[in-house]
């Protein structure tokens, strides 16, 4: 358990820096340059998510139970999952879905960690999923209230990038949905 603490930590202590500590990350990225803090930032992320992956599997050899999700949670976390992955992609997609959500990948990680709170009772899970859920609604409320006010850079709409979001995004969800999940953390999402 303590390796999946130490992850989060490590993990949310770089992707907090801009809540907490603005003027250090301006900092910092003035005096090292672009460059530079942004391998720092991503190789103390990637320490991070190792630990939380690593400590995440540690803690389910020997789980503390919280509470115990009726079965008929899965179903709706897993229609709470139906708009993560489409949410995913159009972060990376300058469309209409990026415009209208602002932070799509925020909304999707809120989507992502309470669906697995609603379906999972375990101590390492409440960990894993709550510190990404509350993380995110801290952040976004953080983005909003940011002086000066953040602008995010755009690029020119694309008219396919919506459609290609949302056909990429439920494409991967039915994989996830019927197999990869299995594959990947050895849970079946709607059970056996």
């Amino acid at each position: 358990m303590c390796l999946l603490i130490a992850g989060l930590a490590i993990f949310f202590g770089a992707h907090s820096i801009a809540i907490v500590l603005p003027r250090l990350r301006d900092s910092l990225r003035a005096r090292w340059g672009e460059g530079a803090w942004k391998a720092a930032y991503s190789i103390i992320s990637l320490i991070g998510f190792v630990l939380i992956c690593k400590g995440f599997v540690l803690a389910r050899l020997s789980p503390t139970m919280l509470y115990a999700p009726p079965a008929w949670l899965r179903y709706v976390a897993a229609l709470l999952m139906v708009p993560v992955f489409p949410l995913v992609f159009a972060s990376f997609l300058p469309g209409r879905i990026r415009t209208a959500m602002k932070h799509p990948l925020l909304a999707g990680v809120k989507f992502w960690a309470l669906a697995h709170l609603l379906a999972n009772g375990g101590l390492a899970d409440v960990l894993l999923f709550g510190s990404f859920l509350a993380w995110a609604v801290i952040d976004r409320i953080s983005f909003k209230r940011r002086r000066p006010p953040q602008v995010l850079r755009t690029a020119r709409l694309r008219p396919w990038s919506d459609a290609a979001a949302l056909v990429l995004g439920l494409a991967v969800y039915a994989i996830f949905l019927f197999g990869a999940h299995r594959w990947l953390f050895g849970v079946a999402p709607l059970g056996s």
